[in-house]
């Protein structure tokens, strides 16, 4: 699946299914919702923190996913093609970063 086809596909969701998109400053709270979700999982498969019940079983793929979702469905509402965001995106850090991670001791 493109990013083009995925944005498509949202869409077509949210008009059949979801009925309408919500407000856009419901997505950016949904979003950061989301992305919180994701943190909780992350700290404790890869951080110091323990499961606890609720947590078992969450799949980190589902959580990114949804995190995705809310992006696209941000994109399609305020006109962002996130293709060419995405390749702008390289563009500049290419051109920004092009020495600048090769250069760092803390990497190395």
């Amino acid at each position: 699946m493109t990013i083009a086809n995925a944005q498509l596909q949202v869409d077509e969701w949210i008009k059949t299914v979801g009925v309408r998109y919500f407000s856009e400053l419901t997505n950016m709270t949904i979003l950061t919702e989301e992305v919180g979700e994701l943190a909780r999982i992350m700290a404790r498969k890869y951080g110091d923190q323990s499961f606890k019940k609720s947590d078992e079983g969450k799949d980190l793929g589902d959580e990114m996913a949804d995190i995705l979702w809310v992006l696209i469905c941000m994109a399609n509402q305020t006109g962002v093609d996130l293709t060419v965001a995405l390749e702008k995106n390289f563009e500049k850090k290419n051109l920004r970063d092009r020495n600048r991670h090769k250069n760092n001791e803390k990497l190395k």
